[in-house]
């Protein structure tokens, strides 16, 4: 929160369980005033990830917030899913309520620049959390309002980690390329966070209890989720929480440490590999990240009783 009020967001997502994660905290801090959602495909399709932004804020008691389909695939190819990790319903079979209210009969970009053009320029951030075809879409469709969002908070990318679509590239990258060059080099200001620090941010069975045991709505369904997100992994001792890292930027940038990198991205040989060069745009890349106090703040912002 600044000394101006919660920072204002629009979400853009394919909630996925860290998504979800991620959600629940943005919905559950006082430090960010959430204004709109908006789908996408990505970790699961465009029908299902939709279905689950509308139960994250029936089950938060929200419905005054606006959510929207939008696309259903990438901006040119095939589309990826990761129904293996995040399970056919992308919640590893965690139950929400149904929807207060359908989706906005508007697609998300248009619920975008609708926005965007009624509040100051600069004022509203999106915090990116799947692939970028949404603002891709909207840098297109709606140049104007694109130009009036303050900053981009993406998770995304991979400098010096391995990948995890492919040994080069990040999954949100991957999953399209051709709308990630297009975010990266557009005119507004992108702070990317790769999985350099996304991995470095992980939960024990161990963190999950003390975290239910803050006893609210938001960190009961953030612990079961996150529970869901060993399934099949019984052996690992812990789980990346990658999405929630988007937040965090968000209301504590202190807990990160970022550089200046000139990147670009690569839409042939390795899609969506990120490639440092002289010509690359200008990109805030987290490299850094405090785990431990990241950890303790995310549990907080969920345990909040609001």
């Amino acid at each position: 929160m600044t000394a101006a009020g919660p920072m204002r967001v629009i979400i853009d997502t394919d909630p996925g369980l860290d998504d979800a994660v991620a959600i629940l905290h943005a919905l559950n801090t006082p430090a960010l005033a959430v204004e709109a959602v908006t789908a996408v495909a990505g970790n699961i399709g465009i029908a299902t990830t939709t279905r689950n932004v509308g139960g994250l804020l029936a089950a938060m008691g929200r419905s005054d917030i606006p959510y929207a389909a939008g696309a259903a695939g990438p901006l040119a190819g095939d589309g990826r899913t990761e129904v293996a990790i995040h399970g056919a319903d992308g919640l590893g079979g965690v139950p929400l309520p149904p929807a207060w209210v359908p989706p906005d009969s508007r697609s998300a970009m248009a619920l975008m620049d609708a926005h965007l053009r009624a509040a100051p320029a600069g004022s509203l951030c999106i915090l990116a959390l799947g692939p970028l075809t949404n603002l891709a879409h909207l840098a297109n469709e709606a140049p104007v309002a694109y130009a009036r969002i303050g900053r981009i908070i993406a998770m995304g990318g991979t400098i010096d980690e391995p990948g995890n679509a492919g040994r080069f590239a990040e999954f949100n990258m991957a999953a399209d390329p051709l709308a990630a060059r297009m975010v990266l080099c557009g005119p507004v200001p992108v702070t990317l966070i790769p999985l350099d620090v996304t991995r470095r941010l992980r939960a024990t069975p161990e963190d999950l209890d003390r975290l239910a045991a803050f006893g609210t709505l938001a960190a009961t369904l953030a612990a079961n989720l996150i529970r869901a997100y060993f399934a099949g992994h019984a052996e690992r001792s812990s789980r990346p929480l990658h999405d929630p890292c988007v937040m965090l930027m968000a209301v504590a940038p202190a807990l990160f440490g970022t550089e200046r990198l000139r990147l670009a991205v690569d839409c042939d040989a390795h899609p969506g590999r990120l490639v440092q060069t002289a010509d690359g745009a200008e990109i805030d890349v987290a490299l850094r990240i405090d785990a431990g106090p990241a950890l303790d703040h995310l549990w907080q912002g969920l345990g909040a009783a609001i």
